[in-house]
């Protein structure tokens, strides 16, 4: 059975990071915004150093993203992540976290994947892609259907998505890179990073508080 997964906070940035060095300043910034958790995928050279460095920083729950095989659990556990994230459920995966005591959570698309990460122990998956799947409605429908069952829809959406998807109850956090554009990572633009983490916190916890 799958352990149980931490608490979440409602915005998970995620990350595709192809330098290092500009990980230590990511991680700063943030926290800064009022961020506390950040995945990070395994897409790019840099992702395992970057997970090194960020995990260091005070406050700030960092977990791997795109993780296919029980190697790169390893890996990432080694790295300091705290949690993986697959876009399916890969069995491997799912008994390597358990052994490195490490939350794994499994992207799924279809209600056949839903049943089979339940019966898995999963309650915390991953909805993925969120956007073409058919965005909140899509979500609405599995929850009537799984209501033991919480989501971190992730795929396409943006800023002006966001909040519908948190307003429903059976959404644990939403998760996207719309707060922290690749393209501004690369080029060192933490103003902007801020900025977009900043206002995506901040429209969350209206929406939870409302």
């Amino acid at each position: 059975m799958a352990r149980p997964v931490s608490p979440l906070e409602p915005i998970l940035p995620i990350v595709v990071i192809d330098d290092a060095d500009r990980a230590a300043g990511l991680a700063e910034t943030l926290v800064a915004a009022g961020v506390g958790q950040v995945e990070v995928t395994l897409r790019t050279p840099a992702a395992l150093e970057a997970i090194r460095i960020m995990a260091q920083t005070r406050g700030l729950r960092v977990g791997a993203g795109t993780v296919l095989t029980a190697h790169q659990v390893d890996a990432a556990a080694d790295a300091g992540a705290s949690f993986v994230i697959s876009p399916g459920t890969v069995d491997d995966v799912r008994e390597r976290a358990q052994e490195r005591g490490i939350d794994a959570i499994p992207g799924v698309a279809t209600a056949t994947e839903i049943l089979r990460a339940r019966a898995l122990g999963h309650r915390i998956l991953k909805l993925f892609p969120a956007e073409p799947l058919g965005g909140v409605a899509a979500v609405g429908a599995f929850a009537a259907v799984f209501p033991d069952v919480t989501f971190i829809p992730t795929g396409g959406i943006d800023a002006t998505r966001a909040a519908a998807y948190l307003a429903l109850p059976s959404v644990a956090a939403v998760g996207g890179s719309w707060m922290v554009p690749r393209a501004a990572i690369a080029d060192g633009d933490l103003v902007a990073v801020a900025e977009l983490c900043r206002a995506a916190v901040a429209a969350a916890g209206e929406v939870r508080a409302a």
